[in-house]
């Protein structure tokens, strides 16, 4: 006799918060004794080759105020553009850089910050190079589905503009949101990077 398979329903939905930092980075909420340090914190060392720099920013929801529970998330190539990844098959990426961090935005500010490396250029899949670019991933509470984008850089206007990525946009005043502003801070270059949510300045988030 054929066994009925019955169709499974669907579970329901559930937001990344407001107890997601429980799970990524419980010494962040004073949660010790799970592990010595919140993975994703460092991305370099004293033997990374690059140019050291700074991604800071905040996470604004619709309404332009911060949402000081995000986790914000980063993946990126190493200077030479290559991934710390298994599926790297260009060359070998710089074993002292690995190329993912993350961190929860600060609780009274809601800024973020990375301390990390320019990353190189990297071929789209026709073999035309993107411009240098991180990919940042971001939840919080009322956020069902991680939310994709890019950060590119603002002093990478040439590169920039035969991103075939940034090409694809076909709003192009929304451009501008995926462009983080240089500064200088502590002799370091410093990439500011605020996201918007929804809104007027609303981010462009890709589907991936």
């Amino acid at each position: 006799m054929v066994q009925k398979l019955p169709f499974l329903k669907e579970s329901p939905s559930q937001t990344a918060g407001p107890y997601v930092h429980i799970g990524t980075n419980p010494n962040w909420v004073e949660i010790t004794g799970v592990w010595n340090e919140d993975l994703g914190l460092v991305l370099v060392g004293p033997e990374t080759k690059g140019e050291r720099i700074v991604i800071k920013g905040r996470v604004f929801d619709g309404a332009g105020d911060p949402l000081k529970d995000a986790l914000i998330e980063i993946w990126q190539a190493d200077a030479a553009g290559l991934y710390n990844s298994p599926q790297e098959k260009r060359g070998k990426a710089d074993p002292s850089f690995v190329g993912w961090g993350r961190q929860p935005a600060d609780g009274a500010t809601g800024e973020y910050r990375f301390e990390t490396i320019k990353p190189g250029r990297v071929p789209y899949k026709d073999g035309r190079l993107m411009a240098p670019h991180i990919t940042v991933w971001i939840v919080a509470r009322g956020i069902n589905t991680g939310l994709h984008t890019r950060l590119y850089f603002s002093d990478e206007e040439a590169a920039n503009a035969e991103c075939p990525v940034l090409a694809r946009i076909a709003h192009k005043a929304r451009v501008p949101t995926l462009v983080a502003t240089r500064t200088e801070e502590n002799g370091l270059p410093t990439y500011t990077f605020n996201i918007h949510i929804q809104g007027e300045k609303e981010t462009v988030f890709f589907d991936i």
